[in-house]
């Protein structure tokens, strides 16, 4: 095989790698530095889909590839990152004592593990059963149906990074509550596998006729950005939302 051919799979593979030396920092409790890694890998993610229709070296050992790398660094992580931030919010987040309620800890030789943090994990679950779909569906090229697992990513990650820069008391008091955080983990489950039709951000031309929702979506997020950093992910996904079913009748 050409190295040509495999260029977009070397992208892939540092998505992948980007997305391993994240999750070792996530489950350290590093959530910066793991966000930093994942924000990596959504980059790459971006070129090695770019890089091989450029190429012309699309294959569907690229398109496996990609699913694998994106489970890794746009699931498993984001779901780590959960898990911790689910833990901080109960009664031991060390561990350390036990309970006999629902929620008790369980214990194998010194071992101790709290139940309700793995909620978190539904997020790895729901992102593989959507890439999973994603590559069975052929009706995806110029849409998105459910919302994209690196958006779903960002959504996550922008909760630690709101708690170490915002600087704000009342969104800290939103993000460390368990039941805030069991809620988001189910609501983005569902997203991810929902039905609902969402633009892509794929130009076919540079007109405004023909992108409209696009530039506006783009233009909105950029200005939220500058004027409320992290805190402004959360709204820019809820946004890219409303504006998809808005405009629906022009996804196609």
């Amino acid at each position: 095989m050409s190295f040509k051919r495999n260029i977009p799979n070397i992208v892939t593979l540092l998505n992948l790698f980007s997305g391993c030396i994240a999750l070792i920092f996530a489950v350290y409790g590093n959530f910066i530095v793991a966000a930093f890694f994942v924000f990596l890998g959504i980059f790459f993610d971006f070129f090695d889909g770019l890089l091989a229709r450029k190429l012309n070296v699309q294959s569907p050992l690229g398109i496996q590839l990609d699913s694998l790398a994106d489970l890794v660094t746009s699931g498993v992580v984001p779901g780590i990152i959960m898990f911790k931030l689910i833990s901080l919010t109960v009664d031991s987040p060390d561990y350390a004592s036990y309970s006999n309620s629902w929620n008790s800890i369980f214990h194998w030789q010194g071992f101790k593990m709290s139940i309700l943090p793995l909620i978190g994990l539904f997020i790895p679950l729901a992102s593989a059963y959507r890439l999973a779909k994603f590559n069975l569906d052929e009706d995806q090229q110029t849409y998105f149906k459910g919302l994209p697992v690196p958006a779903n990513t960002l959504l996550i990650l922008s909760l630690p990074l709101i708690l170490e820069y915002q600087n704000n008391d009342v969104m800290n008091t939103i993000i460390i509550n368990k039941w805030f955080l069991i809620v988001l983990t189910l609501v983005s489950c569902y997203l991810l596998n929902s039905n609902i039709k969402l633009f892509a951000l794929k130009f076919k031309d540079w007109s405004f006729k023909n992108n409209a929702i696009r530039y506006i979506f783009l233009i909105i997020s950029l200005v939220m950005l500058v004027v409320l950093h992290f805190a402004a992910i959360p709204i820019i996904i809820i946004l890219y939302i409303i504006l998809s079913l808005i405009d629906k009748k022009n996804i196609n």
